[in-house]
């Protein structure tokens, strides 16, 4: 899980590297290169690329693809954590969207942790003078985007492969961002190749790392260690890019990780209890 949390914050330094290309071109080039190894690794495992509900792989795909895009927008115009940080919310989404798309309960002390994660958000807005409530905005619209599309995902967990999942999300990435090349178009130089080919490597790596963590130890066991790419996130900002952070942005941001870690260790609990007296009943 920390070479995953790791894998990641170097995937979202190399878009910081280029920031100077349009966001849909570096979409594009990074979903082409994600999914080259989706496509090997469906090959080699025998499962099938197109899967069998579209419908909601194309959803899945659609929603992941604004959701990145956002996300690289966000990336690339604000400091390298406060990106990250703002991320950080698509749990929050995931829950309250599961409410509706999977029927799901949300413990009624949980909205206090989440009013507490939004809080940090809007005080990064206030006190960070880098950060615009414009930038906030697309990046609280990035993290919905993702929760909508985890919820799809887990809806899709036992019916079709991780891959198939993940590929759509890819192909979809690369319409899109082909589609806006004859638009806004400019054309890499020198390290700008390195750069995009990082991406999506450090993106899969990512993604590889994340699925072994999820498949050897329990969710909610190693889920909080991906608040740890906010270490990477401050420390690369800060020693490769200058973004100091002040004590109060700092405080944002413990707000924010606080709020979602908090919820996560309240609802394991609860989840336990419960199991216990359903036991002793």
């Amino acid at each position: 899980m920390f070479l995953s949390t790791l894998s990641f914050a170097l995937a979202n330094v190399f878009v910081k590297e280029v920031s100077h290309l349009p966001v849909m071109e570096v979409v594009f080039f990074r979903c082409l290169v994600a999914g080259a190894f989706c496509v090997y690794g469906l090959k080699v495992a025998g499962e099938s690329l197109t899967g069998t509900h579209k419908v909601p792989l194309v959803l899945r795909g659609l929603i992941g693809t604004l959701a990145l895009a956002l996300f690289f927008v966000t990336l690339q115009n604000i400091p390298l954590a406060t990106a990250m940080v703002i991320q950080y919310l698509s749990p929050i989404f995931t829950a309250v969207i599961a409410i509706f798309f999977l029927k799901e309960g949300v413990k009624p002390f949980q909205w206090v942790f989440y009013a507490i994660a939004f809080s940090g958000v809007l005080f990064i807005g206030q006190v960070d003078a880098r950060v615009s409530f414009l930038f906030v905005g697309l990046g609280i619209l990035s993290a919905a985007g993702s929760g909508a599309a985890y919820n799809i995902v887990r809806s899709l967990r036992d019916i079709e492969h991780p891959l198939t999942v993940i590929l759509y999300f890819q192909v979809i990435g690369v319409i899109a961002g082909a589609v806006s090349i004859p638009f806004a178009w400019h054309t890499p130089v020198g390290w700008d190749w390195f750069n995009l080919l990082m991406i999506g490597v450090f993106s899969q790596l990512g993604q590889v790392f994340l699925t072994n963590a999820f498949s050897r130890e329990r969710a909610a066991s190693v889920a909080i260690i991906v608040y740890t790419g906010l270490v990477y996130g401050i420390a690369i900002g800060w020693l490769y890019y200058g973004e100091a952070q002040t004590v109060w942005s700092l405080l944002g941001m413990g707000l924010v990780v606080a709020g979602v870690v908090a919820s996560i260790v309240y609802v394991r609990k609860i989840n336990r209890l419960e199991e216990l007296e359903a036991t002793v009943a």
